[in-house]
């Protein structure tokens, strides 16, 4: 039996090449060194099978991996290789629901507003599966994504050569005034309160999202927005920038 062991997770995102070609030659490799390379599923699929037992038969339950690798991540005695995996929104999760039910797995519909402690309970299970529901958790551990000493002393050694950057046409832009960045507000609250959510609308009307939420003494309340006509002129100007000079336009987006 191997005396180390690596895992090796199965998400959404990473390319099925990358778990059909390079895991086996992983295993086959680890295998001469004395180390276990096992897969774990971690997609939003197996992560929604794992958060309802109750509604499942017997044969379709899955355990709760990612709970296990978290834990795992803060013995300090754990090896996890986590691929690109997706942050889940709401139709995403949705989307899955549906094609897991059709495939005969009697999950229950995710249900935009709740109307009773069942349907408020089915929700929270699944808020633990949409949006970055898997990093926070793996990263409880020594998430350490620096080079290795020896990667970094071999570079030093043996420079890369690269040749002259003088006549790259490469331009990196972001908005300078009307995104999250430049919007963003925080406060310290300095006592016990509430506080209430509101949407204005363009109408000039206002509409309660949430009426209480309680803030204790020293938590930190932070809001921003995006401008989103400045947005759309933002990436208007680029695009004409990108098409005069002749070069690729790549667009990347992260949520706040």
């Amino acid at each position: 039996m191997a005396s180390t062991k690596i895992m090796y997770t199965y998400t959404d995102e990473a390319p099925m090449l990358a778990t059909h070609a390079f895991f086996p030659i992983v295993k086959s490799f680890c295998r001469h060194a004395n180390v276990d390379v096992e897969l774990k599923d971690i997609s939003v699929a197996g992560r929604i099978i794992s958060s309802f037992p109750d509604y499942l038969k017997e044969g379709q339950k899955e355990a709760d991996i990612l709970t296990q690798l978290g834990k795992l991540a803060q013995s300090g005695n754990a090896t996890i290789i986590k691929l690109p995996n997706v942050s889940a929104s709401v139709p995403q999760l949705k989307e899955c629901i549906k094609e897991l039910q059709g495939k005969g797995y009697a999950l229950p519909d995710y249900p935009d507003k709740p109307k009773n402690d069942k349907e408020k309970d089915i929700k929270a299970r699944y808020g633990k599966v949409s949006g970055s529901a898997v990093n926070p958790v793996l990263r409880e551990g020594n998430s350490d994504r620096r080079a290795a000493v020896p990667v970094k002393v071999q570079a030093m050694k043996n420079p890369h050569k690269m040749g002259s950057w003088d006549g790259s046409k490469t331009r990196v832009r972001c908005m300078k005034d009307g995104d999250f960045y430049s919007h963003e507000r925080s406060v310290i609250a300095e006592e016990d309160c509430e506080a209430r959510i509101e949407l204005l609308g363009d109408d000039g009307t206002t509409q309660v999202l949430r009426e209480k939420l309680p803030i204790q003494k020293g938590d930190v309340i932070d809001a921003t927005h995006m401008n989103c006509n400045l947005l759309c002129d933002f990436y208007e100007e680029c695009i004409q920038e990108a098409q005069q000079a002749g070069v690729l336009f790549s667009l990347h987006l992260r949520q706040p």
